[in-house]
């Protein structure tokens, strides 16, 4: 039996072709199957749930990605778990932070001071500052205070004498009562900023003296 080889050709093509495109599209579906993965995710009554395709809420709830094998191959956090790890995060921040001016400051105190000695002679100048202020507070408040014991004596005498307390007088009164309260008030910030540098002072000596050991 002869065979015309020149048709015969052209459809062992034909047969080798399709053999070959069956044999990728079975490849293909072979490696999608390998590659398929399954979520587990947990809702918001806590039961866990296993899924072919995340939730619309997968981002909030956050799950894991399986392979077939049921091996975690990604996880994604949820938004309760992405906020305490920013949380977490900026409280590492504000603690190195911390840790870094305090080593800034402990610098600067030791590369200032070579004795506890030079820290009370910064403090007492520190202080000067406010005592002057308080004691020209006081010379103004003694005159001040005169000021005012002569007007109230003068309005006494007009009011006792049943004549009416003139404006301008009533204005000098209130003004020199502002002043009084005013001088009162500086003198008492004044104090307040003393015992605030003798306490910064304190803390200073205190630091220093850990640092460099002496006792």
């Amino acid at each position: 039996m002869q065979t015309d080889k020149l048709n015969c050709r052209p459809w062992q093509a034909t047969v080798q072709h399709m053999a070959f495109s069956v044999l990728v599209a079975a490849l293909l579906l072979t490696v999608g199957f390998a590659q398929a993965a399954m979520y587990r995710w947990v809702d918001g009554s806590g039961r866990v749930h296993y899924t072919d395709t995340p939730p619309s809420t997968y981002q909030k709830s956050g799950g894991a990605e399986l392979n077939k094998q049921g091996l975690v191959i990604k996880r994604t956090q949820s938004e309760a778990e992405r906020q305490a790890e920013a949380a977490r995060l900026a409280e590492q921040k504000r603690i190195q932070t911390e840790r870094d001016k305090r080593e800034q400051l402990d610098r600067a105190l030791t590369q200032t001071y070579t004795t506890e000695a030079e820290i009370d002679l910064a403090r007492d100048r520190a202080l000067e500052h406010h005592k002057l202020a308080i004691r020209g507070a006081e010379i103004r408040a003694e005159a001040v205070d005169k000021n005012l014991a002569d007007l109230r004596t003068r309005i006494a005498s007009i009011e006792k004498a049943g004549r009416k307390v003139g404006p301008g007088l009533q204005n000098q009164l209130a003004q020199a009562s502002k002043e009084s309260q005013d001088i009162k008030r500086t003198i008492q910030n004044n104090e307040a900023a003393m015992e605030t540098v003798r306490e910064k002072y304190a803390v200073d000596k205190a630091r220093f003296r850990e640092l460099t050991g002496k006792p």
